[in-house]
């Protein structure tokens, strides 16, 4: 449940995206008649009208996220805030310039704000950040714990250069496709692999003494 929560901006992007693609005058309209008054020049074309609407979504979904957990009296993870004013910063740059080259960036400085965070912990203050949430529930070698904090870091690096890859060598319709299926699928099959290696290192839970024999 929890993790249909936490993807659910992006699933409601790619819905909505598609939805407007497939009738971009309405869209179009819809859009003008609706939000332009966040947008320079008040009107909102054809063209741009898809992803114009799936970033005013995205940005209230993430929003609605917060609002949630906040009224349920939970905690906000850090990343999440983290995702807000990138989401709201650079989805609104893309709304109000028309470009949505500033939306596409978003995945990549997420990615790359988790990877230095991960990156920098160690360095400025001694903590291994994925000992410190799972130390809990897994025990490991510090060797271990130090192997998968790397794996991480290079795998949020990469994939931030992959989002601008696609980003810029493909469509925004192919891009909008990899950022649903193909982050996510990436991110499934790089924590199974994660799971797989971490398979050799996990102490067996100690045998339960018997209890003693009464007489």
């Amino acid at each position: 449940m929890k993790l249909l929560f936490d993807f659910l901006p992006i699933f409601l992007f790619f819905a909505t995206f598609k939805f407007a693609e497939g009738s971009k005058e309405w869209a179009a309209e819809f859009a003008t008649r609706f939000f332009g008054f966040l947008v320079s020049g008040g009107v909102v074309g054809a063209a741009e009208a898809p992803v114009m609407l799936a970033t005013v979504v995205v940005i209230a979904a993430t929003l609605a996220q917060v609002v949630i957990l906040k009224a349920m009296r939970r905690r906000v993870d850090t990343m999440l805030w983290v995702s807000l004013v990138l989401v709201a910063g650079l989805g609104g740059m893309t709304i109000w310039f028309h470009n949505e080259t500033f939306i596409k960036w978003k995945p990549s400085v997420l990615y790359w704000t988790m990877g230095t965070a991960l990156w920098a912990s160690p360095l400025l203050f001694g903590k291994n950040l994925l000992k410190v949430l799972l130390g809990e529930q897994l025990q490991l070698p510090a060797r271990v714990w130090h192997r998968l904090n790397f794996a991480w870091v290079a795998f949020f690096a990469g994939m931030g250069l992959l989002n601008l890859w696609v980003a810029y060598s493909f469509s925004t319709d192919a891009w909008v496709n990899f950022k649903l299926f193909g982050g996510l699928g990436l991110m499934l099959v790089f924590t199974i692999a994660q799971g797989l290696y971490l398979g050799r290192y996990l102490e067996e839970p100690a045998p339960e003494a018997p209890p003693p024999e009464t007489r």
